[in-house]
């Protein structure tokens, strides 16, 4: 494994566990095994390991989404499926990986903000024309980006047999069997 992945995943794992706060230049480069001089050479500062860790994200949940000029539904079908599973998963599983993108973006900076909000637009322009009511599908997405943070803080997500009937009725919505 490349060291700027070793780096990148010891960051996803603090910023679940701890949030934005645990990460420190000397725990990251800890917790990954590298020393801190080979972290800063990939990485200078606590923005520069959050961007990574956004871009990181965002090219892997890029990667679950169908391409532009899909079947109608298409987009917000992937959507939901690239980010709530069919059932309930326990607390730090690769769904929070998402919570943390979100979560995170802000804190590392204008820049960093910046460039999760070109992405969303992105996203939000592809799930308008997606074939769907642009209205469900809007809301389709403001409902995955509360079910993230909901988790990933523990503000009572639904859980068991109510994950599985929310995320059921979401998929109605876009005309999925749930």
């Amino acid at each position: 494994m490349r060291i700027r992945d070793r780096i990148l995943d010891a960051v996803e794992r603090m910023l679940v566990s701890g949030g934005t706060d645990a990460i420190r230049l000397d725990l990251v480069a800890a917790e990954a095994g590298v020393s801190k001089g080979g972290l800063l050479h990939h990485f200078r500062s606590k923005q520069t390991l959050i961007q990574g860790v956004l871009d990181r994200l965002v090219e892997r949940f890029e990667a679950e989404l169908p391409p532009s000029g899909s079947p109608p539904g298409a987009f917000t079908r992937a959507w939901l499926d690239a980010t709530i599973p069919d059932t309930d998963v326990p607390a730090g599983a690769h769904a929070d990986l998402v919570a943390v993108a979100l979560l995170a973006g802000p804190s590392g900076g204008p820049e960093t903000l910046e460039s999760l909000r070109r992405c969303y637009q992105v996203w939000q322009d592809r799930l308008a024309g997606d074939g769907l009511d642009p209205a469900t599908a809007h809301l389709v997405r403001l409902a995955v980006d509360g079910w993230w943070p909901a988790r990933l803080l523990d503000l009572a997500p639904p859980r068991d047999d109510l994950h599985r009937q929310v995320r059921a009725r979401l998929a109605e919505m876009i005309g999925q069997e749930g």
